[in-house]
């Protein structure tokens, strides 16, 4: 219920009366406690809230209650009492009660002549329970029985003797050695829930005839030794079955394969967390479960994505969280949701399709290629093409190993690593010590901000553009909670068309103290993105500690013809990850698609573009404040000549009509 719902229902109460006993529900504990000790109680009270650790003040002597104190109660429906010790007979103690939530209830059992007949919904948490009752109670009207937390409970009742029950909620209950066997005959019993019931070491075989059963929770219940491929079978209506940390390979009675290819089709949740399951735990009868839509395979010796998960064209959760010995996740299906956290030996992640999914990550430092994200090699293996771009094809020997952070997942150790591309949302980056930039670039500055125009050149497109970026340490401390603000990042824009986006790369260089490194990245643009004329302002943004000493641009142009032969030279070579540039956020119309390679990254707030604009630009070689005036020029010179041309035309007949009528008579 929403707190300001609840808050006016209270209100609604309060103004019933001046006198707490004359309202409908008594909801202040201190209220509550005052009409039980003077047994003022009326019968217009419907529900009284009584928690005794929430009347601190009241002295240890009057804590004990008597049951008498509810005789005038005669209209009491809803009880809720927590910590609360009564004394005397149970006899004409609330008879109509609907609702009870009793917590820490301090008796061993319930006394016979407690009246439950019209009781619906029974919760005992945290009771002092053995038994339920001391012989037999039948409880017509009971739906839901909750016993959590009832540490001392060894048994539970004589099921026949609550017909109706609909919720069995034994969670946590440790004593618990044996269910009755009268539970294969509750035929409206849909829920059941025993999780972390450790010394539970068998079910009765009867309890495969709950038919109307949906959910099945024996999570936690390590000593259970038995549980047969009929017994799941035959639930037809059972829809999320959890059974964490059950080593199923090594307890259950049959093979773990004949058990998970025996579950009901019906199936919408499946929970096998920690149960010990290796690569063909999972048979191929597996997939024939059609309508799972959520299934959680943590903390499992896999390696590999199980064949049989492709086939589950429903599925849209997966949880794979503490999977430590799985490598790789080829061919996923298509998800909403992805849970890889702690999967600390994963490499590599591909999908069926494009699509957008949600995934939950961390501590995946071996994970070097993700389709659709990015895509980590080696400097040495990335495309020859791509490195003669750079002008970094006399440096590779050179290069010594550098320390590197992620977002993706915390490195083991903070030890140089090999220098590595990275190849991100159409984007190539790499970062590498040292202060010398290769090659020739165009637009250079002493800060973090250039601002520049593309110029203009007859049958030629801006197919990339090429930022460098030298950076130093001047004090930098990794902070420990990783927030965008934070992250070094490109920032372009392009003041002529109003497209803008920024670049955060996944791995970023950790220069030494007082060092140099060189950050250099190729954008992957489409046609309309950079034109001739444009005005373009590119910052950079750089960790805190992390400072930039000098930044560079260099344009790839080319011209039209060639555009079809010089393609691979501003992409990766596979085809595959030419469609990852395209497609990095899933599935988009082609419309949409010109605009990504910018748009897809965060767009800049309003208040971070106002700040953008007021940085002050370096005017470099090549630049030209007015050029973002130039095409307003053209179109408008082009109007008055069009303009001109019609007036002339116009004038044109006239004139000549004109003419016989001048001439001399």
């Amino acid at each position: 219920m929403h707190d300001l719902i609840r808050g006016m229902g209270t209100e609604i109460v309060r103004l019933e009366s001046n006198e707490p006993w004359k309202r409908s529900r008594v909801l202040h504990h201190k209220d509550s406690f005052k009409i039980l000790t003077e047994k003022n109680g009326t019968e217009t009270i419907e529900g009284l809230v009584l928690d005794m650790q929430m009347c601190p003040t009241i002295n240890s002597n009057e804590k004990v209650l008597e049951t008498n104190a509810f005789s005038r109660m005669r209209e009491l429906k809803l009880l809720h009492l927590s910590h609360v010790q009564l004394n005397g007979s149970y006899a004409e103690f609330c008879t109509g009660l609907i609702w009870l939530c009793w917590t820490k209830f301090p008796l061993d059992s319930i006394p016979v002549d407690f009246p439950l007949e019209s009781v619906i919904i029974l919760e005992m948490q945290y009771s002092g329970l053995r038994q339920v009752f001391k012989g037999t109670k039948y409880l017509p009207s009971l739906k839901i029985l909750d016993l959590n937390h009832s540490h001392s409970l060894t048994e539970t009742i004589d099921f026949s003797y609550c017909p109706n029950l609909e919720k069995l909620v034994l969670v946590d209950c440790t004593s618990l050695i044996y269910v009755h066997g009268s539970i294969g005959n509750l035929e409206r019993l849909i829920y059941l829930n025993m999780k972390d019931c450790k010394n539970l070491r068998m079910l009765p075989k009867n309890i495969c005839m709950l038919k109307s059963l949906e959910t099945f929770i024996i999570s936690g219940c390590s000593n259970l030794s038995e549980l047969s491929t009929e017994m799941l079978r035959n639930m037809d209506a059972l829809k999320v079955l959890e059974t964490d940390g059950i080593p199923i390979s090594e307890l259950w009675l049959e093979k773990s394969s004949s058990i998970l290819g025996s579950l009901p089709c019906a199936l919408m949740e499946l929970s096998l967390w920690g149960c010990n399951l290796s690569d063909d735990a999972l048979p191929m009868d597996f997939s024939n479960l059609s309508s799972l839509q959520r299934l959680n395979l943590g903390n499992n010796p896999i390696s590999s994505l199980p064949n049989c998960i492709k086939g589950l064209t429903r599925l849209h959760t997966l949880s794979l969280n503490e999977c430590t010995i799985l490598k790789s996740l080829l061919g996923l299906p298509k998800l909403k949701d992805l849970h890889i956290l702690n999967c600390t030996s994963l490499e590599k992640i591909t999908y069926q399709s494009s699509s957008s999914v949600s995934c939950t990550y961390g501590y995946n430092h071996n994970l070097v290629e993700w389709q659709y994200k990015y895509k980590l090699q080696p400097i040495g293996s990335v495309d020859v093409e791509m490195i003669n771009l750079l002008g970094l094809c006399n440096l590779l020997e050179s290069m010594a190993p550098i320390r590197i952070h992620t977002l993706y997942g915390y490195l083991q150790n903070d030890d140089p690593i090999p220098v590595q591309g990275l190849y991100e949302h159409g984007i190539f980056s790499t970062v590498f010590g040292g202060n010398k930039v290769p090659g020739k670039f165009s637009h250079k500055s002493r800060g973090s901000s250039i601002s520049f125009t593309v110029p203009l050149l007859d049958n030629h497109r801006t197919r990339g553009l090429i930022v460098f970026v030298v950076y130093v340490n001047a004090g930098y401390d990794s902070p420990p909670i990783i927030h965008h603000n934070y992250l070094s990042q490109i920032i372009v824009k392009n003041k002529s068309n109003g497209l803008r986006g920024r670049y955060c790369p996944s791995r970023y260089g950790i220069p030494g103290e007082g060092e140099d490194m060189i950050w250099l990245s190729h954008w992957n643009l489409e046609d309309d993105q950079l034109q001739g004329g444009d005005e373009v302002v590119v910052s950079v943004i750089m960790k805190s500690g992390l400072l930039v000493k000098e930044l560079g641009i260099r344009l790839v142009q080319m011209q039209q013809e060639e555009n079809h032969n010089m393609m691979s030279i501003s992409t990766d070579s596979s085809s595959d990850d030419r469609i990852w540039y395209n497609k990095c956020l899933g599935d988009s119309d082609e419309e949409d698609k010109r605009e990504e390679v910018f748009s897809r990254f965060v767009c800049l707030p309003d208040e971070e573009e106002e700040q953008q604009d007021d940085i002050t630009v370096a005017t470099t070689t090549g630049s030209n404040n007015s050029g973002g005036l130039r095409g307003w020029k053209v179109l408008v010179t082009t109007a008055c000549f069009f303009l001109t041309l019609t007036l002339i035309t116009r004038s044109s007949p006239s004139r000549r009509k004109k003419q016989p009528s001048t001439s001399p008579g």
